[in-house]
């Protein structure tokens, strides 16, 4: 079968994983004045995360990774954390590495998409851009390279058919400008195996990735999601946020429910160096027993752990304190990717 004829699927978080992968962080022009304590909390997930799964980092020598082993020593089984030397040029792991999904034989695959650095906005990115052949090879997975640019955060699927994503992003000339929207919606298909896609508008201020939809609107089951809203009409988060809000409204899935949709509020600005960062609730990462929830010494952010508790009521929401990590301009969605399950070994 040629490769343009080849199908596959990409279950949804919430699926089971065989682990979760990440780029340890250690580009200082990303957190000028505040890398320890990003990585300070992305440590905190790490140790959330381990005892359900194994969590995978990618680091830059030999001596990075004798750093980070004497750091989780005292607080990660060893058999639960592995170390790659895949070098980076920053830590974004959800963007630059492979995406996962199943082949038609329900054999694991890595997606191997080109990246671009969110339309060539950071240079030099050609470290990144080799980290998902690389990750495929060490997992030991086939990998499909496709001549086309999609980060892991500009889509979010339901498992069931049905992947959200935004115009902003998707239809920006900065990642596929020979594609129209049907080429799009056709990719998305074959790779991601959802025939329907559910667009929205614009993503937050502050947002360096053109609007990523893990930013925006999530799926928590194949049927709901959860969406940030701004209630304050002065904030220029209100109207685009309101539109995405009324399209979620108007979706109808294949088998024709609506979705049921959960507001989440946004926390209260966030400041940096960079001016207002894109500090969202949406940017959780769901793990097999616990959900890493980005938290901001905010007055939100006791109900968004109340919604989230209520949306995964089998796992245990753990909130960090992401005030560092979004400095970078992302925080725990942006920075891990998920490996499912091995369903079949031979491809």
């Amino acid at each position: 079968m040629s490769e343009s004829n080849r199908r596959y699927r990409m279950p949804p978080e919430w699926a089971p994983h065989q682990g979760t992968w990440l780029s340890w962080p250690h580009n200082v022009e990303t957190w000028p004045g505040c890398l320890q304590e990003a990585e300070a909390a992305l440590e905190q997930a790490v140790v959330a995360l381990a005892p359900g799964e194994i969590v995978h980092v990618n680091v830059l020598d030999g001596a990075h990774e004798a750093t980070l082993r004497g750091r989780f020593a005292a607080s990660v089984a060893p058999e639960q954390i592995r170390f790659h030397r895949i070098v980076t040029d920053d830590a974004w792991c959800r963007d630059h590495g492979a995406i996962f999904v199943y082949d038609e034989a329900d054999a694991l695959t890595a997606l191997d998409f080109r990246f671009n650095a969110w339309g060539e906005k950071y240079l030099p990115y050609d470290a990144d851009a080799a980290a998902a052949r690389q990750m495929a090879a060490a997992l030991g997975v086939r990998r499909v390279a496709i001549g086309r640019v999609l980060e892991g955060g500009s889509v979010e699927v339901n498992g069931a058919g049905c992947v959200l994503t935004t115009e902003q992003c998707l239809l920006n000339p900065n990642r596929n400008p020979q594609l129209a929207r049907a080429d799009v919606e056709a990719m998305l298909a074959q790779y991601l195996g959802t025939p329907q896609v559910v667009w929205l508008g614009d993503g937050i201020v502050g947002d360096d990735t053109d609007g990523h939809i893990d930013d925006l609107t999530r799926f928590v089951d194949a049927a709901t999601v959860v969406t940030v809203v701004e209630p304050n009409r002065a904030d220029p988060n209100h109207a685009p946020l309101a539109e995405n809000l009324e399209r979620l409204r108007g979706v109808r899935l294949q088998d024709g429910r609506a979705l049921t949709i959960i507001e989440l509020p946004m926390p209260e600005l966030v400041h940096g160096i960079r001016g207002r960062l894109p500090a969202s609730y949406a940017n959780f990462y769901v793990g097999n027993g616990v959900v890493i929830l980005p938290v901001f010494a905010a007055p939100q952010d006791a109900q968004a752990i109340d919604l989230l508790a209520n949306c995964f009521p089998t796992r245990r929401v753990v909130p960090i304190d992401a005030r560092a990590l979004v400095v970078g301009l992302g925080t725990f969605h942006c920075l891990t990717q998920q490996i499912p399950v091995a369903r079949r070994t031979t491809h």
